[in-house]
């Protein structure tokens, strides 16, 4: 229950992106290498000194930082449609610093005292959402798995840059977070996962897999190549999941810039991934094509 229990805490901090934040900076403007940080509101006195010791934030810092705080009713207003609220819990531990950094710097995540959820989830999740060019850290004050924390990172990236993260984004990116996870715990290989995730989200994003039966082609030869073998529930959601992917405006250059870190491990496993016209026309359009083929 307490690796569960993470995840709700990283997925709570996204719901706070979907209410509008006062604008503070524009991206130019925003003070880089100046952490904004985001705690669990729920945290004791000792767990917070925990947590700010693993951030390597003193209280001192902290009346310098911008700092937000992510409650546990938030986490179930953006969890609960993902996550049984049994798992959610009821307590948000989950916190996060965020540093600006310049342009070219991508997403880079660093985790502490998180099971469930890797630095490449995050960061592919977290470019899913629209972040950009930021050093994170994720920490927990005892092992938890993590997810709740998106919600915080996301929270203090717009702090940071005044500017406001796209409300569709961040519910996918959340979606993205915990069908991850789940893939990762059925085939039992975390980086797998994340790389999986990755490779098929690419083709989509590029437009090379469309249409459902597209998605599903593409999520088969991944999982071939990468010799995982899926559960069907697993397919069908990371099926869905692509196709909320494919209803965003995401730049393939940009994603693999952010999450550049993951990318760049999917280059090297050098995945066949082309889409097959035939392979992917429906049972029924292929009984058209044979009886159109007799006629003509």
């Amino acid at each position: 229950m307490m690796k569960k229990r993470g995840i709700a805490v990283l997925l709570a901090g996204m719901m706070l992106v979907a209410s509008p934040l006062t604008v503070l900076a524009d991206r130019e403007d925003a003070k880089l290498n100046i952490p904004y940080v985001s705690l669990g509101a729920d945290l004791n006195t000792q767990e917070r000194e925990t947590v700010l010791r693993l951030l390597d934030v003193t209280e001192e810092d902290l009346k310098n930082y911008t700092v937000a705080t992510v409650t546990n009713q938030d986490e179930h207003d953006f969890l609960d449609s993902y996550l049984d609220k049994s798992v959610i819990g009821s307590r948000a531990l989950s916190s996060v610093l965020v540093e600006g950094k310049k342009d070219g710097n991508g997403i880079n995540v660093t985790t502490k005292n998180i099971t469930y959820c890797t630095p490449g989830m995050y960061e592919n999740a977290l470019a899913t959402a629209g972040i950009k060019d930021a050093d994170i850290v994720v920490a927990g004050p005892f092992n938890i798995s993590g997810t709740a924390a998106l919600v915080g990172a996301i929270k203090s990236y717009e702090n940071m840059t005044g500017e406001k993260v796209d409300k569709e984004n961040v519910e996918t990116a959340t979606n993205e977070l915990v069908i991850t996870g789940q893939v990762a715990e059925s085939v039992g290989d975390q980086e797998k996962a994340e790389q999986l995730i990755g490779a098929i989200k690419e083709q989509v994003v590029e437009g090379e897999a469309v249409t459902t039966e597209e998605i599903e082609n593409v999520v088969e030869q991944a999982a071939q190549e990468m010799k995982i073998e899926l559960s069907e529930e697993d397919r069908q959601a990371i099926v869905s999941l692509m196709e909320k992917i494919d209803n965003l405006d995401l730049d393939i250059e940009s994603l693999k810039e952010q999450a550049k870190n993951l990318y760049e491990k999917i280059e090297g496993l050098d995945l066949n991934l082309n889409i097959d016209e035939e392979q992917v026309k429906g049972f029924f359009q292929k009984i058209i094509d044979f009886f159109k083929g007799l006629f003509e």
